[in-house]
């Protein structure tokens, strides 16, 4: 059989393709949140080959993963009702307990093994271990037209980054590890918190000065108002689509996450669709992408 079929000619066009992106990238971080909605088993196969090979073409690709639904599926088993206040989750003493367990070493150790499986050398670890993420408690307050002041609302164990020692992170990167993140952080006093992915992931980036933030989710990116996916955006163009309207609801957590990350030295930004079969691959190796890049001009 001949190798001079179409088949053949479009692989090595597509090989071709990617080598500028593998010079270009070669050698640079590359921080991508795996969240919980994304996860499935065709999407978790396609998602783990493809953070292989970008690790064995000179990428350093550092993992932050999410859990939303196994949380509350535990939690549904265990016969305790999941609260949440816009969108974040209310997280008792014994939730937490659930958080840590479901977080820290279900879903942790099932990507671990994922990517070993795979052809890589990945180690999991909690923001608690050797004080990677430093939390304090996130203080929410709600306000309406007839308060005369803001509410504060006490939503528990949850968190907000302090800081991120990179330190620990380039240990694992240079010993050729990939890096997994469960994204409980610890307080002052050894508290644990539960913390949004979407923020660890940013502010994991920023912290290592990444090229890439790379946050995949369930949606195909960031859309207009005619539901088309928007792309190579800045940060300014971003503030203004959150002022008309056209980012709104559970998407503005995401977009604040990304647009801080480019403003503080991530070079670049994408909101793509981890339901895709090897989205990173296409976001990172072809000239289209398939999600919305965001930069900071």
């Amino acid at each position: 059989m001949s190798v001079n079929t179409p088949a053949a000619v479009t692989n090595a066009r597509i090989l071709s393709e990617a080598l500028p992106y593998i010079r270009r990238f070669y050698g640079k971080t590359i921080v991508i949140k795996y969240g919980g909605n994304a996860m499935n088993d065709a999407a978790d196969v396609s998602f783990a080959r493809d953070v292989v090979l970008m690790k064995l073409v000179g990428m350093n690709p550092v993992v932050v993963h999410g859990g939303g639904p196994q949380i509350g599926d535990l939690l549904k088993r265990l016969g305790k009702e999941s609260r949440f206040v816009d969108g974040m989750r209310v997280t008792d003493a014994e939730t937490m307990d659930v958080v840590q367990m479901v977080l820290g070493g279900l879903v942790n150790k099932q990507i671990v093994s994922l990517l070993n499986r795979h052809g890589g050398k990945a180690v999991g670890l909690t923001g608690k271990d050797a004080d990677l993420i430093r939390a304090r408690k996130l203080t929410f307050k709600r306000s309406a037209p007839e308060m005369n002041a803001p509410e504060i609302i006490d939503i528990g164990h949850v968190g907000e980054v302090e800081s991120v020692d990179a330190s620990v992170v380039d240990m694992l990167v240079q010993g050729d590890f990939i890096p997994v993140i469960a994204p409980v952080g610890v307080g002052p006093d050894g508290e644990s918190y539960n913390i949004n992915a979407d923020m660890v992931a940013g502010k994991v980036a920023e912290a290592l000065s990444a090229e890439k933030l790379m946050l995949l989710t369930n949606t195909a990116g960031l859309l207009d108002k005619q539901g088309q996916v928007l792309t190579g955006l800045t940060a300014v163009q971003v503030d203004g689509l959150i002022a008309d309207g056209t980012i709104y609801g559970g998407m503005l957590p995401k977009i604040r996450c990304a647009v801080d990350a480019v403003n503080n030295g991530v070079t670049s930004a994408h909101i793509i669709d981890g339901r895709v079969e090897h989205a990173l691959l296409l976001e990172i190796f072809t000239d289209e992408g398939v999600g919305s890049l965001i930069r900071k001009e």
